[in-house]
């Protein structure tokens, strides 16, 4: 009976769950309005987006408008650089993070919980105090306008995912150490083959984040590129009206969508790793 009762309590009745599902649709809609305006904006004629009261459907609907962003301005350039910056650095960050996490989690030396903390205030710092002395000091190298001061960095790690992968780390037993060193392996061994085999999930995780990050990054191209075949997608959108003489509002969203496309497909195929991840890393330690 007292079972029965907690099972019944738990559960929400008829009228709670209608209540629950309507509140969960309205932020469904709410969220996903600027997106679906989006894409019927990118499918009209520039005359039409303008007219009032909105349409909702296009009429007549121009699919030729994704045809001529890609004519008008060098979306494929744009693509395959971002494609290829955000893939090194993504990678970068996931490994080197992880390589820096495992020495924290798992390795005894006086003064690490120090050097963590250290880190750790390396949030606390907004960009903007680093901004100027960063270009200065890549400028005296000379690589400005490439993509070496936006690559470079990554292999140092991010603060962030190395505390989000120590957190998962903490978790793994350290029997598994002891029985790599009986066995004569070394903390590199323990590394490869027992902690980056485990840790797939928060990897995915913190690959994702980089992703996002790299992906939508405007600051960093902006500050570094100045040559247009080197721009990446953030930076080629900033400059796409340029050219006209009245902003296309209908081609823009189209370009627009063609730049939040990978990031959504991205989320919707691997969003049980990046869920998995997130809760394991965030209910160990």
């Amino acid at each position: 009976m007292l079972a029965r009762r907690r099972v019944s309590h738990g559960e929400l009745s008829l009228g709670g769950k209608i209540v629950v599902y309507g509140l969960l649709l309205l932020g469904l809609l709410l969220f996903a309005f600027p997106l679906f305006w989006m894409i019927i904006t990118s499918l009209k004629d520039l005359g039409d987006v303008h007219k009032l009261p909105m349409t909702w459907i296009p009429n007549p609907i121009r699919w030729s408008n994704y045809a001529k962003v890609f004519h008008d301005a060098p979306l494929e350039r744009y693509i395959v650089n971002t494609v290829a910056y955000t893939a090194v650095t993504m990678v970068a960050v996931a490994l080197s993070s992880s390589l820096v996490a495992f020495g924290f989690a798992r390795l005894r030396a006086r003064g690490s919980k120090y050097l963590f903390l250290l880190v750790l205030a390396t949030m606390m710092i907004p960009p903007q105090v680093t901004m100027i002395p960063q270009y200065l000091l890549f400028n005296k190298f000379n690589w400005v306008d490439s993509y070496l001061p936006l690559v470079i960095p990554a292999f140092g790690g991010s603060a962030f995912i190395i505390f989000l992968l120590r957190q998962f780390y903490l978790g793994f037993s350290r029997e598994l150490d002891e029985a790599v060193k009986i066995d004569g392996g070394g903390f590199f061994t323990i590394y490869a083959r027992i902690i980056l085999p485990l840790s797939i999930p928060s990897l995915a995780t913190a690959a994702i984040l980089e992703f996002m990050y790299r992906w939508n990054d405007l600051i960093g191209p902006l500050i570094y590129l100045s040559d247009g075949s080197k721009y990446p997608l953030s930076l080629g959108l900033s400059n796409f009206t340029a050219a006209y003489a009245a902003t296309p509002w209908n081609l823009l969203m189209a370009a627009s969508i063609v730049a939040v496309a990978p990031p959504l497909l991205l989320f919707f195929f691997a969003q049980k790793y990046f869920i998995q991840g997130i809760v394991i890393t965030g209910s160990k330690g």
